[in-house]
């Protein structure tokens, strides 16, 4: 999922502005600044439009053999859409028992009882509001089962109970306990037939309805996970049970999705995978019929309005996928670009990570009003943000090339959204920012970008122990970014290609931890990573070289004076290996070295004809990870009180800019 960047980018822009100003001004303009590109980039660089043509029919497909997962669970859901905004559905769900003890219950989440009134655990903690959007005062929605059986017939619905492993709420009703009446030995599967009823809440963080608009995501009765040991650095096999936070996604097993929906019969259905025959249409009802597996979700969107489009499309890893467009008609004249965008992003990614396994990848465009459902991932299906009459800049292309990175991430490698998020949002954020950069020209501006990140906390942090949505964002998106982009610094970028093509090739379809992407990088690099892990991963860690101080003693050696400078560097924070120092004299002459910034201070002994002026770490911001770039400066000739007026005065200009900053 990505957060809204709407106001970022304007104070990101002016905090730039600063820092630029701040250095000319300092340095007395003696040194030249490369100029950054601009936030959006030419329109040069938008693909042409085309004539509209009318849309073909949705194309059916058949299930392949193939299998790339364990498929754990197997859904058959017959669901209805009532009234608009009331969901009736049956589900039989197998389940197969991955570890090895007997098991006497099983969990399952219900998402949608998470907006069921102001004291649930995900409105608690998230204030009833995501991204910009809030939740209506009158759109609240909740989940019923109202029916649990065995294959037997006999009825489970008094061996529920509602859990809160996380916070003890005990009106958070996300997690619910069924007591079995047999116990379920390793490698046994049990089957459960379910009848249940969803009252979707207006539409608010990824589902609900918006006027005819439906986005039923996380809208089923979902079986939680069993890690079997080994998994995920398990020594002991066991349920994995989380509520529904403020700031968490998902995690799921893989397994196959065999999903009907019925809709009035106005209705155009977008869903996760592909439908395998054409939509009936009888009693004024459409009625659709959609397959997928090797997925662990089913997302699907609704509403008569979609304008479809559709393309086939291929590359070398992409053997053959349908591209699918639900476009709301605000946008139905951009529809070239949300093309141009889906599979400039299938190539590269599949190129960089590895073939793409589907063969649909489906983009709805909810209208403006659904806006709470845009900008979200699931199985082969992605959404952009609420269209509105405006003509949209890059966030529409950035949108898009984001969620479908996430079908590598969140989709194929199907990480503990729960309790390791960056593992999707980090590594999606680095793949697009490396896509907008090459298909659009859009440089991201790191060095304030790591400037946000004011409260840096480890990555393995579960997502709901983060103080904010704003410093859940700083961190696991950007953050966790930042830490790639310092692996690459370090590595190169060929051989960055590589251990990502590595560890997402390895990894498909098994779950992975950070562990397992730090070994990743040391087989790859054959050295070892602990600190640097250690440091940045699963500690605190940010970089920050400071300038401590100057030193210039005058010497005459025969007839010449000569100047003996010495310039200390500290390391204030975290190792990096490689940090730039700039030593400048007054004559211009200027001297460029290299710290391994492993020891807490260096000092460089300099003798030469002229004094130093001035000393710069990073010059040319290229250390990621350091946020604090007010120190990296120190004028020789400066007097104390005048080195504190400044550096106090432009940081805190610096912090009040960053404060007013939200995602």
């Amino acid at each position: 999922m990505i957060p809204r960047r709407a106001k970022s980018w304007l104070t990101a822009f002016l905090a730039l502005c600063v820092l630029i100003a701040g250095a000319w001004i300092t340095l007395g303009n003696t040194r030249s600044t490369t100029s950054e590109l601009p936030v959006l980039a030419p329109e040069v660089g938008k693909p042409p439009g085309k004539a509209q043509t009318s849309a073909p029919p949705e194309s059916v497909q058949t299930p392949t053999a193939e299998v790339f997962s364990d498929r754990v669970v197997e859904y058959h859901i017959d669901v209805k859409l009532v009234d608009g905004n009331v969901l009736q559905g049956t589900q039989t769900l197998t389940w197969t028992h991955p570890g090895k003890k007997t098991v006497n219950e099983l969990y399952f989440h219900l998402y949608p009882n998470a907006f069921s009134s102001s004291d649930t655990t995900f409105m608690k903690e998230s204030g009833g509001k995501l991204r910009g959007d809030v939740m209506p005062t009158d759109g609240y929605g909740s989940m019923k089962i109202t029916e649990m059986k065995t294959e037997d017939g006999l009825s489970l619905l008094h061996r529920m109970q509602y859990v809160q492993p996380d916070d003890g709420n005990m009106k958070d009703k996300t997690l619910i306990k069924i007591r079995l009446p047999k116990p379920v030995k390793g490698g046994e599967s049990i089957t459960l037939h379910t009848r249940f009823e969803v009252q979707l809440p207006k539409i608010f963080a990824r589902m609900g309805t918006a006027d005819d608009f439906v986005m039923a995501g996380q809208w089923f009765p979902k079986i939680s996970v069993y890690e079997p040991t080994g998994r995920r650095g398990r020594t002991a096999e066991g349920w994995n049970l989380h509520q529904y936070h403020g700031n968490s996604e998902f995690y799921a097993d893989f397994g196959i999705y065999s999903v009907r929906i019925r809709v009035p019969e106005s209705y155009k259905v977008a869903a996760t995978g592909f439908p395998t025959q054409q939509a009936v249409v009888k009693n004024n009802e459409k009625i659709y019929q959609f397959y997928a597996d090797d997925v662990h979700d089913f997302a699907w969107a609704a509403s008569p309005h979609f304008v479809y489009a559709e393309e086939p499309f291929s590359a070398p890893n992409v053997p053959g996928v349908r591209i699918k467009l639900y476009l709301d008609p605000a946008h139905q004249d951009l529809k070239e670009r949300y093309f141009y965008a889906a599979k400039a992003a299938l190539a590269n990614y599949s190129k960089w990570f590895g073939t793409y396994p589907y063969s649909t990848l489906s983009i709805v465009v909810p209208p403006k009003t659904g806006n709470g459902a845009g900008g979200m991932e699931y199985p082969t299906l992605v959404t952009a943000f609420g269209a509105d009459d405006t003509t949209p800049g890059y966030d529409l292309e950035r949108t898009v090339v984001h969620e479908i990175g996430h079908q590598y991430f969140y989709g194929m490698l199907a990480s503990n959204e729960f309790e390791e998020a960056w593992l999707d949002e980090g590594f999606t954020s680095y793949a697009e920012d490396k896509l907008m950069e090459q298909e659009y020209g859009l440089v991201p501006n790191l060095p304030v970008q790591a400037g946000l990140i004011t409260s840096p906390a480890p990555l393995t942090q579960e997502a709901w122990k983060f103080d904010s949505q704003n410093h859940y964002a700083a961190n696991v998106y950007t953050r966790g970014k930042l830490v790639l982009l310092g692996i690459e610094q370090q590595v190169g970028s060929k051989t960055m290609e590589r251990i990502l093509s590595t560890y997402v090739k390895k990894y498909r379809f098994k779950h992975p931890t950070s562990a397992d992407f730090q070994r990743v990088v040391e087989q790859v690099t054959r050295t070892s990573w602990s600190t640097y892990f250690d440091q940045y991963v699963y500690g605190d860690g940010m970089a920050d070289f400071a300038v401590e101080k100057i030193s210039v003693t005058p010497v005459q050696k025969g007839d010449q004076e000569v100047y003996e400078s010495s310039v200390t560097i500290q390391k204030k924070g975290s190792n990096y290996m490689k940090v730039p120092v700039r030593i400048v004299f007054e004559d211009g002459h200027i001297v460029n070295k290299q710290w391994n910034g492993n020891e807490e201070r260096i000092t460089y002994k300099l003798t030469y004809t002229s004094p130093v002026s001035w000393a710069m770490t990073d010059p040319l911001y290229t250390v990621v990870l350091e946020n604090r770039h007010m120190d990296n400066f120190l004028k020789a000739n400066l007097d104390e009180s005048s080195k504190f007026r400044w550096s106090l005065s432009a940081t805190k200009l610096i912090e009040a800019i960053f404060g007013s900053l939200s995602w």
